[in-house]
C-alpha cells in the first residue's frame, strides 16, 4: 500500500507539472519572419532591423547579461528579504465610473501596468495580471502584492498598449483575458503581433507600429517611440521591436516609457512629441551588470525633464524583483532626486488613482516597508 500510494503521488505530481507548463510553448510567441508575408516584409523594411535582428538605432552599446556571473547567483541568495517588502503593501480600490471627460488621471495597479484616463478615454499599458512573470507559473518572479482589482472588473478600456515582449510587460493569460472581457485593440511595437495572434486575438485588434509610426484610436494619436532596450521570450534575442508610447489627446499628453536605459533620444522625443503632462517613467531593477537597459532613478529624472514633463509617475518597482537591489531603494532614490531638482512625482499605492492636475505630494507610505 506504501508502494501503491507513492506512486500515485508520483503521477499526481507528474500530471500536476504537466498541467502547469501546458502553456509554455505557447508563451514562447511565435517568430514575426515565420508569421506570413506581409508581416514579414514591414519587418524586413524597418530601419531597425538588420542581419535578421531588431537593433537599437542610437549610437551607444547596449550590453545585455547573457550568462550571469558566479558572483550574481552567490548575491542572488543572500539578503533576499530586503529585496522584498517587510509587510503587505497597502492597497487602495480604483474608483468606479466614468473616465473624467477633460481630466487626466491615473491608476497604477503595480510593476509597469496602469490605467490612463485621458480626455474621457482610458489606455492600459503593459497589464500582467498573472502571479509570476515568467513562461510557466511553477517559477519566476512572484508578486509581492496582490493586484488591487480583478481582471474582470477591469472598467472598459479604449486601447491596450505594449511596449516590448518581455513576460514582465506582455503576458499570455491576460491577453486571452482580455480578448474574452474587452472589446479595445492592441497596439504594439513592430513583430508583436506574431504573439498575439498566436494567442487568438483577433487580427483586426491588432495594431503594429515602428518607431515614429502612429494611429488615431478612439480619438487619440498613439506614436510608437524609440527606447534603449531589446527583446525575446526565450534564448534567441530581438525577433520583435521594443518601444515607449507617446499618447495625445486634444489638449493633454503622456508618455510611457516602457523599460529603457537612459538615452540621448529623450530629448528629441519632446521636441517633437511634447510636452508631457504626465510621464510614466520605469525606476526599478537597475544594476551595473546592465546599465544600458534599465534607468536608474536619477537617470529616469533626466529623462523626465528632457522630454519635457510636468509631473513624474513612477512605475517598475515594488511588485516584483527583478534585480538585487533593495525593495524600497527605487523609490527612495527617486524622492530625492526629485527634490534636489524640483521635479514634480506622485507615487500612488497600488490601485489609488491620481488626478494630474492635482497630484497629491508624496506621503513616504512605503518608507516603513522598505
Amino acid at each position: 500500500m506504501r508502494t501503491a500510494r507513492r506512486i500515485l503521488a508520483g503521477g499526481a505530481a507528474l500530471a500536476a507539472a504537466g498541467w502547469a507548463l501546458r502553456d509554455v510553448p505557447a508563451e514562447l510567441g511565435a517568430r514575426p519572419l515565420d508569421s506570413g508575408p506581409e508581416r514579414a516584409a514591414r519587418v524586413r523594411r524597418s530601419s531597425q532591423f538588420k542581419d535578421g535582428s531588431f537593433y537599437n538605432s542610437m549610437p551607444e552599446p547596449t550590453h545585455v547579461m547573457n550568462t550571469p556571473p558566479v558572483s550574481l547567483l552567490g548575491e542572488l541568495a543572500r539578503n533576499k528579504e530586503q529585496r522584498r517588502p517587510a509587510g503587505p503593501v497597502p492597497m487602495r480600490v480604483p474608483p468606479a465610473g466614468p473616465a473624467p471627460a477633460d481630466g487626466l488621471r491615473a491608476v497604477w495597479y503595480g510593476h509597469a501596468s496602469t490605467l490612463v484616463e485621458i480626455e474621457g478615454r482610458r489606455v492600459l499599458f503593459d497589464p500582467v495580471w498573472s502571479e509570476r512573470v515568467s513562461p510557466s507559473q511553477l517559477v519566476g518572479p512572484k508578486r509581492h502584492h496582490p493586484l488591487p482589482v480583478a481582471i474582470s472588473e477591469l472598467p472598459p478600456v479604449d486601447a491596450v498598449a505594449i511596449s516590448h515582449d518581455h513576460y514582465d510587460h506582455l503576458d499570455l493569460a491576460t491577453v486571452r483575458a482580455l480578448v474574452r472581457t474587452q472589446k479595445a485593440p492592441f497596439l504594439v511595437p513592430l513583430g508583436i503581433g506574431a504573439h498575439l495572434e498566436r494567442w487568438g486575438v483577433p487580427a483586426y485588434r491588432i495594431i503594429e507600429l515602428d518607431w515614429e509610426e502612429e494611429a488615431e484610436v478612439a480619438g487619440l494619436r498613439f506614436v510608437a517611440t524609440a527606447a534603449r532596450h531589446f527583446s525575446g521570450r526565450s534564448l534567441r534575442r530581438n525577433d520583435t521591436l521594443w518601444g515607449s508610447w507617446v499618447v495625445a489627446g486634444a489638449a493633454k499628453r503622456v508618455f510611457y516609457a516602457g523599460d529603457s536605459g537612459y538615452f540621448e533620444g529623450y530629448r528629441g522625443i519632446g521636441a517633437a512629441h511634447g510636452p508631457f503632462d504626465l510621464t510614466l517613467m520605469p525606476i526599478g531593477a537597475y544594476s551595473p551588470a546592465w546599465p544600458d537597459i534599465h534607468m536608474n532613478p536619477e537617470e529616469a529624472v533626466n529623462a523626465h525633464l528632457d522630454l519635457g514633463g510636468k509631473l513624474l509617475l513612477p512605475v517598475h518597482w515594488a511588485t516584483f524583483t527583478l534585480a538585487l537591489h533593495p525593495w524600497a531603494e527605487p523609490v527612495d532614490r527617486l524622492w530625492r532626486e526629485a527634490k534636489a531638482r524640483e521635479v514634480d512625482i506622485v507615487v500612488p499605492r497600488p490601485g489609488e488613482a491620481v488626478d494630474a492636475a492635482a497630484a497629491p505630494a508624496p506621503d513616504g507610505w512605503w518608507e516603513t516597508l522598505g
